[in-house]
């Protein structure tokens, strides 16, 4: 069926990872490189990794089954489809200049606060009001997960992106700032330029599947709901969520909010810690996963349920089935996990790309730039991207001078690669939960992918020759 088309893509991708383990043999480098032969992955194999999947990453799925349950409440609510309406309303002759400033936001927010992931409690809310302004599913994809590429392709202050990359090329997050900037803004404009060329060339307001998006719209008493609690919710939410995972320690220096939770969890009333007790084990502003946000968004359905006086039933119900809509995405993040594992404890990819870096002496723009972008089909998650090759890289590339260069071709290939990339968690997702066939999303967004990858290059040469 088609609404399972993105399922069979991850399946394949990791039947393909699997097979590749009887071809190519491990290999490793510590101190020096190591050809470890043949581990043949078998199906069992594949099953035996999912308690490592769950341990380290299961998190991640109960985010996608929170996100899917908090938007079955939201629709109970009444208020959240007049939110919707009203924004069109707003909107109505200007909706390229309201997808223009969500796709500019969803950017910088992952530029320079790390929300890849975060960012999908926003897509739900934001493929409604695209899907409503008469634009198709391939243009809701475009301004969702497309942003959210686009400004890991621009990455700027993201610590948790670029840690791996400081470590091994010891390189600053301001190194070569204005580079990353101009990727950012350039990788924006582009996107603007395909989502409202070819999305309003392919509009409509037709969807035949619209409904499964778009909450009821609102009859009777429903109407009088009042908005501004909700719309009040919703911006704390976001609020939260940015200021908790700016790296304000990491990346600036910034201590205000350790001092703050630790002045707030250690304080003491009659020698008891109340504040610590209650909160538990919850971290400073600057450090928050997604953990934190499900117990955000946890509390936040309890405020809503007595704001708008919404029975128990309903709040279950209205859970129950936002949760029933998560399950295949929630089930493709466990997939692309487990591609990520079964790469991780079989390391055949350093075999490729030895081959590949061997091909040139010394640093070269377009050798570096393939080992990236096979490293980031492989690995679903920059961190392991960049660590999958940079342990041998620097052992090859042992001139300094480029390493500057480096991190921004490393960290803007990722970018550009999980706009198409089987294992690109916000993309598969994304496709998954519009329904929307991975072969039509290629042809889709094809142009876009030639064109940032040109550009990338263009920079990063020019960046070669002036550095």
């Amino acid at each position: 069926m088609k609404k399972y088309n993105v399922l069979k893509v991850v399946i394949i991708t990791l039947l393909l990872f699997a097979l590749l383990t009887w071809i190519i043999p491990c290999a490793t480098y510590q101190t020096e490189y190591t050809e470890l032969g043949r581990y043949q992955v078998g199906l069992f194999d594949i099953l035996s990794y999912q308690s490592t999947v769950f341990g380290y990453f299961g998190y991640v799925a109960l985010f996608v089954l929170v996100v899917g349950g908090f938007y079955g409440v939201l629709y109970k609510t009444g208020a959240y489809r007049s939110i919707l309406d009203s924004l069109c309303k707003k909107f109505k002759g200007k909706e390229a200049i309201c997808l223009i400033i969500i796709m500019a936001l969803f950017a910088f927010l992952t530029s320079f606060a790390g929300l890849q992931l975060a960012l999908l409690m926003l897509f739900p809310f934001v493929i409604s009001l695209v899907l409503m302004m008469g634009y198709n599913k391939f243009a809701a994809t475009a301004v969702t997960a497309g942003s959210v590429a686009v400004g890991l392709m621009g990455t700027t202050f993201s610590y948790n992106t670029t840690q791996v990359l400081q470590q091994y090329l010891s390189v600053e997050l301001t190194d070569l700032i204005w580079a990353k900037i101009i990727l950012l803004v350039v990788g924006v404009a582009l996107l603007a330029f395909c989502v409202l060329k070819l999305g309003k060339k392919e509009s409509t307001k037709k969807c035949d599947d619209k409904d499964d998006f778009i909450p009821e719209e609102i009859k009777g008493k429903d109407k009088k709901r009042k908005v501004w609690p909700l719309v009040l919710i919703l911006d704390l939410i976001l609020l939260v969520t940015i200021l908790a995972f700016i790296p304000w320690n990491g990346a600036f220096g910034i201590e205000l909010f350790d001092n703050v939770k630790t002045a707030v969890t250690e304080f003491e009333l009659f020698g008891f810690p109340i504040f610590g007790k209650i909160l538990g084990a919850v971290s400073a502003f600057g450090y928050w996963t997604l953990v934190e946000l499900i117990t955000l968004m946890l509390i936040a359905i309890i405020i809503i349920k007595f704001i708008y006086k919404i029975k128990w039933d309903d709040v279950f119900e209205g859970f129950g089935k936002g949760v029933k809509k998560a399950l295949v995405p929630a089930l493709i993040v466990i997939l692309i996990y487990t591609c990520l594992v079964l790469t991780t404890y079989d390391p055949y990819q350093l075999v490729i790309y030895k081959v590949i870096l061997g091909l040139t002496k010394g640093f070269n723009i377009f050798t570096t730039g393939l080992v990236v972008i096979i490293s980031s089909i492989f690995n679903g998650d920059p961190l392991y991207a960049f660590y999958s090759v940079l342990p041998y890289f620097v052992s090859v590339v042992t001139d300094t001078s480029n390493y500057q260069l480096i991190a921004v071709i490393f960290q803007a290939l990722y970018g550009i690669v999980t706009l198409v990339a089987p294992t690109s968690i916000p993309l598969m997702l994304t496709l998954a939960y519009t329904k929307t066939s991975y072969k039509d999303w290629f042809k889709y967004i094809w142009k876009l992918l030639v064109a940032l990858l040109v550009m990338a290059f263009i920079v990063f040469t020019i960046l070669l020759l002036i550095v």
